[in-house]
């Protein structure tokens, strides 16, 4: 099915492509029509300036009025040129990710925390990493939201069952998923955009809360349309209301600075707003059954139309930059005070809801970047969601796979737990596959409890908090050592439990960071811990010595391992898990194919 969803993309980018050197040929006709039209009014009222104004005044006209509609025209043609060059580049984007190249796509490298419960173990932020998989967010709150999701992922089985709804719906709207993203990607903001607007919304009013200041613009405009009456009545001369005219433009200046400092802080970020508004417009024309869209459509309805007058308002005021035009309407009625007085009753009657809209869209984003990874892969499956109880916790897959692997050397294992508490131990060779078990189990564990679908053809999951401890490293700046370090993660994990918290574990060689005889008797002594505080998890070790717990704990605790098959000269992995504690050990032999003797 993969390779139908490569066609659809490879057919979308040509069709784009093709439409858009369409829209280019529209565009030079165009252009030198326009040039023509233009040309030609000029020549046209000079050839008839001696037979009267209405001669060359209807040539112009005649000209004229056409250049200016093709002039609207005109930029028509490049917003479609540039939203078909959008098309064609997202969709050769999703052809190169198809095939695991998704350099294109922002990696959230910024948020790479080696502090973090499992996103750093994981490998969820970073090049080559989950984010830039599933990260095809177009708005700044809609990448705040994946990132949140990802970092503090579901526990509800309701919560996650509903997510899962939505996200399969969307995952069947390719053309609203692509229209949405297109449009994002157009006018697309900073990442500081969302904080600034929050900020805004909750800052103070400048102007509306001086009644003297709201008065000013009706006193201006009021005095002016008096001064007009006695002039036409002949009881003023027009001198004196020029005059006046001229100190109402000079007064009005008193305020320009404070205008103008709100419009360099804020302009930019309100106009952001435009952009959204058309994402909310776009939202709630398309028709959505889930319930959490539905109820992310209800708030994107009442959202659009304020927010687009909001954008309005601010295209308005951006007049100011027109001198002549700005002087004028000062001078007629305050008019800049007038505007972002307006504004700000905007702000008045629809700051307390923004937030929630920026929320809705910032949702819907994220949830439209978890549809297009579960279309591109939809050879996936949605987990199958147990609530937990005090005696249960369920985590089976068949045939679960890592995301991030090519399809062919990808090799898949099964993974079973079905009771509190409950460990896995594995053991086995170095490169044979302990690791990235791990890491498949980790990563896929993570995708069921955001709502995504997983790599596996079956899985069933009692949804607790995840905590890894797989790469634990030195701090420099700290002082810090990576035995101590990797004490301070595992204190964190015994206190949680202690606390109370419904823990899944996923540990790589604990204890690395001391001799063997402590790191045994460590080893041995916190995975016992970890039964009387009735936790579940998987640990990967060399130290054989941990699968005599099994026998101490033959319900609880499982032995499994991967292999590393020595025939001969030839050292070859499976990658497959099998019952039992590791029986083959490579190193010595691996040393030895290098070069490095072995002295007895």
């Amino acid at each position: 099915m993969q390779t139908e969803i490569a066609t659809d993309y490879r057919q979308r980018a040509e069709r784009a492509e093709k439409s858009q050197h369409q829209v280019q040929q529209q565009i030079y006709r165009i252009s030198l029509l326009r040039v023509v039209l233009f040309v030609g009014g000029i020549a046209a009222a000079i050839a008839l300036r001696h037979d009267g104004w209405w001669a060359w005044g209807g040539a112009l006209a005649v000209t004229m009025l056409p250049f200016l509609a093709l002039v609207k025209y005109h930029n028509r043609l490049f917003r479609r040129k540039d939203y078909l060059e959008k098309e064609a580049e997202i969709n050769r984007q999703e052809l190169a990710a198809l095939a695991l190249d998704t350099s294109a796509f922002d990696d959230g490298a910024e948020y790479i925390d080696p502090a973090h419960l499992y996103a750093f173990d994981l490998d969820v932020y970073g090049p080559r990493t989950l984010f830039p998989c599933l990260n095809r967010t177009c708005t700044q709150p809609g990448q705040a939201r994946l990132v949140a999701w990802l970092g503090q992922h579901l526990e509800n089985k309701e919560e996650i069952e509903t997510r899962q709804a939505a996200v399969q719906e969307l995952a069947t709207l390719t053309d609203f998923r692509q229209r949405f993203r297109i449009l994002g990607l157009l006018h697309k903001g900073q990442r500081a955009d969302e904080a600034e607007l929050r900020a805004w919304a909750t800052s103070p009013t400048t102007f509306r809360n001086r009644p003297v200041l709201r008065a000013l613009p009706y006193v201006v405009g009021g005095a002016n349309v008096l001064c007009l009456l006695l002039v036409l009545a002949g009881m003023m001369p027009a001198s004196t209301w020029g005059t006046l005219w001229i100190a109402f433009v000079l007064l009005s200046f008193l305020f320009t600075g404070k205008v103008t400092r709100v419009q360099n802080v804020y302009g930019k970020k309100l106009q952001i707003l435009g952009t959204y508004a058309r994402l909310l417009r776009l939202m709630d024309g398309q028709p959505l059954q889930s319930k959490l869209l539905a109820d992310i459509k209800e708030e994107s309805g009442r959202a659009s139309h304020a927010i687009l007058r909001l954008s309005k308002l601010m295209n308005e005021l951006d007049q100011r930059n027109n001198y002549l035009m700005y002087t004028v309407l000062n001078g007629t009625f305050f008019w800049e005070l007038w505007q972002i007085m307006r504004i700000e009753r905007w702000k008045e009657q629809h700051a307390a809801t923004l937030p929630a809209w920026l929320d809705a869209i910032g949702r819907m984003d994220a949830l439209l970047s978890l549809a297009t990874f579960a279309y591109n892969h939809p050879d996936y499956t949605y987990p199958t969601l147990i609530a937990p109880t005090d005696e249960s916790f369920r985590f089976r897959a068949t045939a679960l796979g890592h995301p991030l692997m090519p399809a062919d050397r990808c090799v898949r294992n099964d993974f079973e737990m079905n009771r509190r508490p409950e460990f896995i131990i594995i053991t086995g060779a170095n490169m044979a596959g302990k690791s990235t078990y791990l890491r498949t189990v980790g990563i896929n564990y993570l995708l069921a409890c955001i709502g995504a679908p997983v790599c596996a053809t079956r899985m069933e999951l009692t949804p607790v908090r995840l905590v890894t401890s797989l790469r634990t490293s030195d701090s420099l700046t700290d002082n810090e050592s990576y035995f101590f370090a990797e004490l301070k993660r595992l204190k964190l994990i015994i206190d949680k439990l202690q606390q109370g918290e419904r823990l899944f574990i996923i540990l790589d060689e604990i204890l690395k960071g001391t001799n063997s005889t402590d790191k045994q008797k460590g080893s041995l002594a916190l995975i016992r811990q970890f039964m009387t505080l009735r936790a579940n998890g998987i640990i990967a070790t060399h130290d054989l010595a941990l699968g005599t717990l099994a026998d101490a704990f033959p319900d609880q605790i499982h032995n499994r391992c991967f292999e590393a098959d020595i025939t001969g000269d030839t050292l070859t992995f499976s990658y497959r898990l099998r019952e039992g504690v590791a029986q083959n050990m490579n190193a010595c032999f691996l040393m030895g194919k290098m070069g490095i003797a072995m002295v007895e």
